[in-house]
């Protein structure tokens, strides 16, 4: 384009002209492509996406996780967002509590083993009913199921004494310990919860351990049990005068289930199947929904030794493969004022088999709930000395009977 040009000529007159643009100038600037052949260029470019899809994906799982642990549903648009509703849901795991945390605008930026988290490590722990205060192992064995593999523990016994594990596993010697979670340097402790681990069932030598008599348990010398449950125990818990008052959920203790024989022995050894301290707290609970106040359940018959089970106390209705030799029943009822003798649960003004059902009925309830948990519910008139009770175990297969004697 040309820019008029305005002139005065000789004559005075005021003439426009036409003159030419001056030339832009070139750019010179050229882009980082243009520097290099197409080769690198193409390189970079994957590499680049490479990067850009794994932060995504990374984002999108934590998300995912994050929207599980809350219990809500992740959005469509997240990877693996969708699950066949029949499905049971996953157990809580540490990558998901922390995945919760970044999605949280409470959290903090160092939530990777916060209160939330120990939750979500111990909850398996605590049984179904969230009312455990023990668990029992076998020396090293896994705390959890699916044990975490970057966590750790720090155990103190009794004594005070401090042992370490690299990682979830009870510690090799036989005791009552206080456990703390650790993920690197960070270690918290894990309150109201002691871990037990077992005396091997091998120490027992000549029918006892020490100087505690325990007897033969009914395939010790050959045979095949008739199920896994009725298999030799893996181990005992050793109970001493110190430690019988451990708490082992919220309304037992050790020393609740122990036999009742050899009082000047000790230490004595136990049996106790957490999967009768989970039902036995679900159907309290299930009783004091229903209207029933429960302070207190006395177990009139707890662990009995196979020596005991044979021809100790009352023998009158046991059983040869009776539950109580395997630490997973209990005779119990309600005995909220303490005298030893069973609450009047129906409210009727008198002590009788229909209170004793009160309890069944709950406990009935509870394994409808929860599958896993199926056993033996037995009613029990007063006899020889004591009341009625109710009869509850955890041997894997339903059973229900009317019965006298000592359960």
């Amino acid at each position: 384009m040309l820019d008029p040009l305005r002139t005065v000529s000789k004559t005075g007159e005021v003439t426009d002209q036409e003159r030419p643009s001056p030339p832009r100038r070139e750019r010179r600037r050229k882009t980082w492509g243009a520097q290099r052949n197409p080769g690198q260029r193409l390189a970079f470019d994957a590499a680049a996406g490479l990067l850009l899809g794994a932060c995504l994906s990374a984002w999108a799982v934590s998300i995912v996780a994050a929207y599980r642990e809350r219990g809500q549903p992740a959005p469509p648009s997240a990877p693996g967002a969708a699950r066949p509703a029949n499905l049971p849901d996953r157990p809580p795991s540490l990558a998901g509590t922390v995945g919760a945390s970044l999605t949280d605008p409470r959290a903090n930026s160092t939530a990777y083993l916060d209160d939330a988290a120990m939750r979500a490590l111990v909850q398996d722990l605590r049984g179904e009913s969230g009312k455990l205060k023990a668990v029992i192992r076998a020396p090293n064995a896994d705390l959890a199921d699916e044990a975490d593999p970057t966590l750790s523990a720090t155990f103190e016994g009794t004594s005070g004494q401090e042992v370490t594990s690299s990682k979830l596993a009870a510690p090799a010697d036989p005791g009552i310990y206080k456990l703390a979670v650790q993920l690197g340097k960070i270690s918290k402790p894990v309150e109201d919860l002691r871990v037990i681990t077992m005396v091997p069932f091998a120490q027992k030598k000549n029918d006892r351990i020490g100087l505690y008599y325990l007897g033969s348990w009914p395939y010790e010398s050959g045979g095949k049990p008739r199920s896994a449950s009725y298999a030799n125990p893996s181990g005992f818990i050793e109970v001493t005068r110190e430690n019988k008052g451990t708490a082992v959920s919220e309304h037992f203790k050790l020393g609740d289930f122990l036999t009742k024989d050899q009082y000047d022995v000790w230490p004595k050894y136990l049996l106790l199947e957490p999967k009768l301290l989970d039902k036995l707290e679900l159907t309290v609970a299930e009783l004091e929904k229903e209207g029933h106040r429960v302070d207190h359940v006395f177990v009139m018959s707890g662990f009995r030794t196979p020596r005991y089970n044979k021809g100790g106390g009352n023998t009158g209705g046991r059983a040869s493969l009776s539950r109580h030799m395997y630490g997973d029943a209990s005779d119990v009822y309600v005995d909220n004022d303490r005298d030893g003798q069973p609450d009047d649960l129906n409210g009727d003004g008198k002590v009788d088999t229909r209170d004793a059902k009160v309890f069944a009925d709950a406990a009935e309830k509870v394994e409808r709930e929860y599958p896993a948990l199926v056993g033996g519910i037995g009613i029990y008139k007063a006899c020889c000395g004591h009341g009625p009770f109710t009869h509850i175990d955890t041997r894997g297969y339903r059973a229900r009977w009317y019965g006298e004697g000592a359960g």
